[in-house]
């Protein structure tokens, strides 16, 4: 039933068709009210100009023959008129003639008429007679009270919405009424012929048709329920069928039920034993895991620290004096040993990827830097093959990124390495380009190649393209299995394509955000001369390094000529191969500068008083050889020997203590300090270290991590407890190169990590960040 007036569809059929009217006649009510108050005031306009225009004539008569009498008559004539209060005639000295006025009326609507037309307003007409039209006579002054016109405005607005309200109530009742008979009271019959309807028999009923509403919604609403009703009818005989045949079933189900029951308990049992076996199997593979990792660790420091022996004492043979043969085989030797720990350190660094422990260092860096040392490194093996090592990178390159250099640095060394390795002629090139937040990195040789089925092969571990390759040319495969699970940690992708005879190119794509001082490079201020100078290249056009001198110049703003025209500048020339062509150039040169490019390393050898610019390009190096041949820098650094900068590079003779088990490595570290130009005393274990500590002072102590009687991190921890001993820097040398070995070291109070084999280079850089004035974490 329905249970109240305002819920019935009647009501809200009338409500909502009231309100819609009820708005828009309000609306179409405002629109005439507007349209009848602007024309109020027109006809306020109109009335009270027609006014004036019957009196100005008299007045300017009255004006003319200066009789007061007649302007008093006029005047209060004007005054019979409903809206205005004053009038007046002023003479052409602005003094009154005559003047009447009276009061404004006095009403509550009052505001309002002001609010629409003001309160009063005031109209002036000059007066002329027609004789003398040139003649001013003086003016009438009319003011008028607005309230008369603005009543009437408001009683007609006010009839206006008041009908237009009582048209909606009336409308309201009249359609009320008309939904309450043509839709309501059938649909009241309708519903109450369904209330009728019992729950258990809802088929025995069929609904009556309203009169008059057989051909409309209702009756088809009407008949569509009783075809549902009938459907019901047949639907409750097949149920009760259904109802019979499924308590035939129950029986069978119950059972079927319990022999389900019976078979899950059993393979719960089975389940549970298998649980237990993975347990078991997981912890087995844990233990294998960990038993992996100290093996890694231990195989790492077994074999290191003979090799550590090996090549120390191969080094320290290679710098005496020796005839060609012995030098030859000593260098063989040593190849071989770099080779082997090559080879170890790939290994393990493949065996921390797949364990999931090689952690990846998220800290500044110059990428430019590491592409261009990592090209220098490579340049040797290059022109010992004599083909062309090309560094191209964007000019637009950000300076600074965020990342980790090492890895970066393993994977353009591996690649490099591969790509010349593989190329007998022409040329290697390494491109480098940044965009979206992602770097690009190109190396394209011109080398062998790779057979399609080669490409599908080559990132597996100890895989190479095909069997002669290894045969042909040495290796063990892990080189590009390692830079593929490096780039994937870095979330990048690394990518090959390559034709057989023709060459291959790698393209390595990483996200590497860019550091806050990230700002391209630009020619320095000291050097802004150089845009006036311009250079003139007598580089051939096909010769691979051209392409990035030349987009570097252009990217500094510095003209660039071709040899022959009228410029000529700064002239870059290359010699090596072409030497004689460059030689001739160089006599001939009258120029500001001269600068020669050497890509074979021969300049060395000619010692020529012109700046060198060594191929593959360095950034850095061009602007110095620029600089140079215009005068701005005397000296080059990059000239001196490496002999003459050494010196530089030690600050002071230091005395340092070594913590070292084994009797070659002792000698061979021992050998190194000593070239270095330091003093060097010897321990065997942690607590002879504590002794010496005790017996003399030190300015650095070098740490190995596993000896006998007492370990490097037990005896570094004893040290950091004395207080006079906590600021000696203290560099462990270890064997161990697997993850965690380093914060072990730092954990123990260690300063700084090295790995074996001793490395002069890699020493003496950590001894000088560690005795500066401000020794800081590397």
């Amino acid at each position: 039933m329905i249970n109240g007036f305002r819920k019935r569809l009647s009501f809200r059929l009338t409500r909502d068709t009231v309100l819609i009217a009820m708005a828009l006649g309000l609306v179409l009510n405002l629109v005439q009210i507007t349209i009848d108050y602007f024309n109020a005031r027109a006809a306020m306009e109109e009335d009270v100009h027609a006014l004036i225009d019957i009196s100005v004539s008299p007045a300017s008569q009255i004006a003319y023959n200066i009789d007061v009498r007649l302007a008093e008559e006029l005047l209060d004539g004007l005054l019979r008129h409903p809206a205005t209060t004053d009038a007046r005639i002023i003479d052409n000295d602005d003094q009154t003639m005559a003047a009447a006025s009276q009061s404004s009326p006095d009403s509550p609507y009052r505001w309002a008429s002001d609010l629409l037309f003001a309160s009063n307003r005031v109209f002036s007409e000059e007066l002329r007679v027609p004789q003398l039209e040139d003649l001013p006579l003086g003016r009438l002054i009319v003011t008028i009270d607005t309230y008369h016109y603005g009543l009437q405005f408001l009683e007609r607005a006010t009839y206006t919405l008041i009908s237009g309200l009582l048209k909606s109530l009336t409308l309201t009742a009249a359609l009320l009424g008309i939904f309450y008979l043509v839709l309501t009271r059938p649909m009241l019959n309708v519903i109450n012929a369904l209330s009728e309807v019992q729950a258990n028999s809802p088929e025995k009923v069929r609904l009556p048709v309203p009169a008059n509403h057989e051909q409309d919604e209702i009756g088809t609403m009407v008949g569509i329920i009783n075809q549902h009703l009938e459907t019901m009818d047949s639907s409750l005989a097949q149920l009760r069928s259904a109802e019979s045949a499924m308590k035939d079933y129950s029986s069978q189900l119950e059972r079927e039920v319990d022999d389900r029951i019976r078979e899950i308990s059993e393979k719960n049992d089975a389940l549970q034993r298998s649980n237990r076996a993975l347990i078991k199997a997981k912890e087995d593979a844990v233990r294998r895991a960990r038993a992996r990792a100290n093996f890694l660790a231990s195989m790492s420091h077994e074999i290191r620290t003979p090799l550590n022996g090996v090549l120390g004492m191969l080094g320290l043979a290679l710098e005496g004096k020796l005839d060609s043969s012995q030098r030859y085989r000593l260098e063989v030797a040593f190849s071989a040993g770099e080779s082997l720990l090559g080879l170890l350190n790939d290994i393990l660094d493949i065996s921390k990827v797949e364990a999931g422990k090689l952690s990846l260092e998220n800290i500044p860096f110059n990428l430019r830097n590491l592409i261009e040392e990592a090209s220098t490194l490579h340049a040797q093996q290059a022109r010992r093959k004599r083909i062309e090592l090309v560094n191209e990178i964007d000019p637009q390159l950000p300076e600074s990124f965020l990342g980790d250099p090492t890895r970066m640095r393993q994977i353009l060394n591996n690649l490099l390495s591969n790509a010349i390795k593989f190329t007998d002629e022409g040329s290697v090139l390494v491109k480098a380009a940044y965009s979206a937040g992602m770097l690009r990195l190109d190396v394209i040789d011109t080398g062998i190649g790779m057979s399609s089925g080669g490409l599908h092969k080559i990132f597996s571990p100890f895989s190479q393209a095909d069997a002669d390759t290894t045969r042909l040319y040495g290796g063990t495969g892990l080189g590009l299995t390692l830079c593929r699970q490096l780039v994937e940690r870095m979330h990048g992708r690394i990518m090959v394509d390559s034709t057989e005879g023709r060459g291959t190119h790698f393209t390595v794509t990483v996200p590497l955000p860019m550091h806050e001082d990230s700002t391209p490079d630009q020619l320095p201020q000291a050097a802004k001369g150089l845009v006036d100078i311009g250079v003139t290249l007598a580089i051939p056009a096909d010769n691979p390094h051209r392409p990035a001198i030349e987009r570097q110049l252009q990217a500094w703003q510095i003209p660039v000529w071709n040899l022959g025209t009228e410029h000529r500048g700064i002239l870059i020339t290359l010699i090596g191969k072409d030497g004689i062509e460059g030689a001739v150039q160089a006599e001939n040169w009258q120029g500001p500068g001269l600068i020669l490019a050497d890509s074979l390393g021969t300049s060395a050898q000619g010692k020529s008083d012109h700046p060198i610019l060594s191929l593959p390009l360095r950034r850095d190096e061009l602007y110095r050889c620029l600089c140079r041949a215009i005068g701005i820098l005397r000296t080059d650094p990059v000239l001196q020997s490496t002999d003459a900068l050494e010196p530089a590079q030690t600050t002071k003779s230091l005395r340092i203590l070594l913590v070292e088990d084994n009797q070659v490595n002792q000698l061979v570290a021992s050998s190194i300090l000593k070239k270095l130009g330091h003093t060097v005393e010897s321990a065997e274990n942690g607590q002879r270290a504590l002794d010496a500590m005790a017996a003399g002072e030190f300015d650095l102590i070098l740490m190995d991590c596993q000896m006998p009687i007492m370990d490097g991190y037990e005896a570094t921890r004893r040290i950091r407890q004395n207080s006079d001993w906590q600021q000696v820097p203290i560099i462990a040398v270890t064997a161990n190169v697997m993850q965690g070995d380093r914060d072990d070291c730092i954990t123990a109070g260690m300063n700084d990590y090295v790995t074996k084999p001793y490395k002069r280079e890699e020493l003496r850089a950590a001894i000088n960040r560690w005795t500066q004035p401000r020794p800081q974490e590397p």
